[in-house]
């Protein structure tokens, strides 16, 4: 029994894990107990700040086991947390014990996983307050590369890398404020989804440089980020730094492109020639693929990536733990006090300053985006062993960020891919990149990249999901009808009961294509969406759910004007039957488009009636 259960979970990709469950031949409480084994096992990787009890954890599976395996678009699936992002009930340490608090409340982004069926295992070492690219500033213990335990994991969230890269979790949370969820994701062979600045909310996690930090996600494929992607996004009015913005298309998922790469006297790889081939071959399965290659001047990247932590943005870090310096510095390890003391000493006049020398640059790679779709990066110049990273921790943690550290700064996506092996086993990556709200579409073009490789799946050896497979919209089961749904009959909301009493069940949670926008018909009580397909419109948060033929009849009959069932276009292209309202009541109405979804207007309203 033990063997058929580590074969049927060799792979925690989502595509396998959805079989298993589907199939009956896997249990959530089954697989719990196979990822604590697991951690048990690989304890001197140092993954692991604080595994969630066994009994926390089998509580959440039994929950789990007596809903229908396709309820919850997550259903069953274990992730990792990294410890500065909040869990309930478990402390929050950023790697630094004289820091830690325990939170009552999860970060919403934790909060979206759980409500769609996730199982969260534990919270994942870190570079201590997420200052470095190495995977070993932590008391902890530094986090060991899932491949060679001599070489560094990379950082700042090289738990979660090497979690998801070990198979201990089908995905993982990270934060990337100058390269840290993508550095550790190519030195573990595993994809690092960074999103647009804003999109998923980072309320709940522990600032490194607030104005740039973004929650990222870790996967085994690009499919499996998107997929995660779909769930965490949103708007959040409580979160000062959240936004909502439509999304355009980057190019075909099939078609030409063109891609921009550093010209070859600017690319640095520090001696690595086995990286240096690497990413020449990389490029050349770009080619293969349909782009056109074009040399940009990468300059004004070069000297923006600087800026951020030779510039007074490193004030930003400061301000985190300005009171446990003065109080306690010796509680910060010594690698980590270098860089965050230098915050003090930057004025106010620098911080212009470097505003100032920043916009600049910024200027000047707009040029360099010129008639492209893509700009294509090394993730990092090359890899160094731990010992040589205690030898000289500055300096060689400052390389790691070489195509990295400028990415926030000039507001751009980006999404790091496996690209290959050194000759001595160590794996390899390249980052795509695209302006912000670009994420969807740079993800299409990196599942070609990642399955052009056709690389294993992190350090477990398993085989990349055959095409075609994952979340794909299939077709209804016999006499069901699809339905979308926007506002109270979304899950947990206060009409969803109508679908549950009609035998509907969850299919996924996802957007629509970019042609609606979203009102708030707050002439009835309680308000109720109302939403328009429209030319020039955006993105909207939506539930698919699948309801019996025979039901959905007397369904349809109950909606009340101005509301209809049409058709919506989903982000995949997918159709089906879904709410729509007519024009005429639109008139007066408040929009909503930009919050991106009837929850967070939900979430919007809340706030305003705490506030009076």
């Amino acid at each position: 029994m033990l063997s058929s259960i580590r074969a049927v979970t060799a792979s925690l990709d989502l595509e396998r894990l959805r079989a298993a469950y589907g199939s009956g031949a896997l249990r959530p409480s089954t697989l719990v107990a196979e990822v604590l084994e697991r951690s048990a096992r690989r304890a001197e990787d140092h993954v692991w700040i604080e595994l969630a009890p066994r009994e926390r954890l089998l509580e959440r599976a039994a929950e789990l086991e007596r809903l229908p395996p396709g309820r919850l678009p997550l259903y069953g699936v274990p992730f990792a947390i990294k410890d500065n992002i909040d869990l309930a009930g478990c402390a929050t340490t950023a790697a630094c014990p004289a820091y830690a608090y325990t939170p009552e409340q999860s970060a919403p982004v934790v909060q979206r996983l759980l409500d769609a069926g996730a199982i969260a295992i534990g919270k994942t070492n870190l570079d201590q307050f997420a200052t470095g690219l190495v995977g070993t500033r932590s008391p902890y213990g530094a986090c060991r590369n899932a491949f060679d335990p001599d070489y560094i994991s990379g950082g700042s969230s090289s738990g979660s890398a090497v979690a998801v890269a070990a198979g201990l979790a089908s995905f993982a949370l990270g934060t990337d404020t100058a390269g840290s969820g993508r550095v550790p994701a190519a030195f573990n062979n595993v994809v690092g989804l960074k999103p647009s600045l804003g999109l998923v909310s980072t309320r709940g996690v522990v600032p490194a440089c607030r104005s740039l930090d973004c929650v990222s996600i870790v996967g085994l494929t690009v499919r499996d980020a998107q997929a995660v992607l779909a769930v965490a996004q949103g708007y959040d009015p409580e979160d000062p730094y959240s936004r909502a913005a439509p999304e355009a298309p980057l190019a075909p998922p099939g078609g030409r492109f063109r891609f921009g790469v550093p010209r070859a006297g600017e690319l640095e790889f520090f001696g690595d020639r086995d990286y240096a081939r690497l990413f020449g071959e990389a490029l050349e399965r770009l080619d293969a693929l349909g782009g056109e290659r074009v040399e940009l001047d990468y300059r004004p990247f070069l000297q923006a990536a600087r800026l951020l932590y030779e510039g007074p943005w490193v004030a930003e870090r400061w301000l985190v733990v300005r009171e446990l310096l003065g109080r306690k510095p010796e509680a910060i390890l010594p690698a980590t006090r270098r860089v965050i003391e230098k915050g003090a000493s930057f004025s106010a006049a620098d911080a212009f300053a470097a505003a100032y020398r920043l916009q600049a640059l910024r200027r000047e790679a707009e040029a360099a985006w010129a008639g492209l779709d893509t700009i294509v990066m090394p993730t990092a110049p090359t890899i160094y062993t731990r010992a040589e990273v205690e030898a000289d921790p500055i300096a060689l943690n400052s390389r790691l960020g070489t195509y990295t550290n400028f990415v926030n700064l000039f507001d751009l996506c980006a999404l790091a891919v496996p690209a290959g092996f050194r000759a001595d086993g160590l794996p390899f990556g390249v980052t795509l990149l695209a302006p912000a709200f670009h994420d969807r579409a740079l993800a299409a073009l990196g599942e070609r990249l990642q399955r052009s490789f056709g690389l294993p799946l992190g350090a477990t050896g398993a085989s990349l999901p055959q095409a075609g497979a994952g979340p794909a919209p299939r077709a209804p089961q016999a006499g069901n009808v699809r339905l979308v749904v926007c506002g109270a009959h979304m899950s947990g909301l206060p009409l969803n009961r109508e679908l549950l009493e009609r035998g509907a069940r969850l299919l996924r949670a996802c957007r629509t294509a970019p042609q609606y926008r979203l009102y708030a018909l707050e002439a009835f009580a309680p308000p109720r969406p109302g939403l328009l397909r429209t030319p020039d419109g955006a993105p909207i948060e939506v539930e698919v759910w699948e309801m019996p033929g025979a039901a959905f009849g007397g369904f349809v009959d109950a909606i009340p004007p101005p509301l209809g069932i049409g058709t919506i276009e989903l982000e995949d292209g997918e159709r089906a039957r879904g709410f729509l309202c007519e024009h005429y009541a639109v008139a007066g109405a408040r929009e909503i488009t930009a919050l991106g979804g009837w929850r967070a207007y939900l979430a919007e309203r809340r706030q305003a009636a705490r506030q009076h």
